[in-house]
């Protein structure tokens, strides 16, 4: 269900993927494999969906760690999946158990997937604009430091979003942004105001001593093979997997 324009790899017994679209059940607009829970599709296909994408990647779908995203910085600690379906607010989840997989859903956001195999921490975070500048990337590479974690050993996988080049912004907003992320100042390829949150979100983990950074080159925008909130509005949601394997 992992198809073959995503991105899979293991890196020192961790592992990450991103999905993109297709695969899966679900029917227009959320064509085929939309991950995400609330954005209107029918619960059943998302079931099945989460399913089969857990699957693919050797996982127990019951042992996958969702969030409810909300454009924040807040972090949970996480041992095992919640035992109810209060899932809280949250844009980053961070754990120490080996095997306990760690999502996060986009459609034009930063999925960022960080680990530290040697300290057996890994953690998922939502980084779209408010997020990145409300500083959901220091509080969760912050979250591992205090678990074991080393900067300098983490990986950082960030996945498909929306490019600098098409992410337009009214001018006040690019520079609100920038005052805060200088890095993520851009322009569009057609010369008007632009955020580059992948740029931005890289220069933080740089900041932060994460020297083994590795960002997607694919733009959900241009890409018919991902889901793009900006571009289609009504859409599914891909999802970006984190865990650790047996030390």
């Amino acid at each position: 269900m992992i198809g073959q324009h995503d991105t899979l790899g293991s890196t020192g017994g961790a592992h990450f993927a991103f999905t993109d679209r297709w695969g899966g059940v679900s029917a227009a607009p959320y064509e085929r494999l939309n991950l995400g829970g609330a954005v209107g599709d029918d619960p059943a296909a998302v079931r099945a969906n989460r399913t089969a994408a857990a699957q693919s990647l050797g996982l127990d779908a019951a042992r996958v760690v969702w969030m409810n995203q909300v454009h924040g910085r807040d972090v949970a600690v996480v041992e095992g999946p919640w035992e109810s379906d209060e899932i809280p607010a949250v844009d980053a989840v961070v754990t120490t158990r080996r095997g306990l997989a760690l999502a996060v859903l986009t459609a034009d956001c930063v999925p960022v997937l960080l680990a530290d195999p040697v300290a057996g921490v890994a953690a998922a975070a939502h980084a779209g604009r408010p997020g990145m500048v409300a500083g959901v990337v220091p509080a969760v590479v912050e979250a591992m430091v205090a678990r074991g974690a080393e900067p300098s050993r983490i990986t950082a996988r960030t996945g498909p979003a929306v490019c600098g080049r098409c992410y337009e912004v009214p001018e006040d907003m690019r520079a609100q942004v920038a005052e805060a992320v200088p890095e993520s100042w851009s322009e569009t390829s057609w010369g008007t105001p632009a955020v580059d949150v992948t740029a931005g979100v890289h220069a933080q983990l740089a900041a932060l001593g994460v020297e083994h950074r590795h960002p997607s080159e694919i733009c959900t925008v241009e890409s018919a093979d991902h889901f793009s909130y900006r571009r289609d509005r009504t859409t599914g949601r891909l999802a970006g997997y984190v865990w650790l394997g047996a030390s």
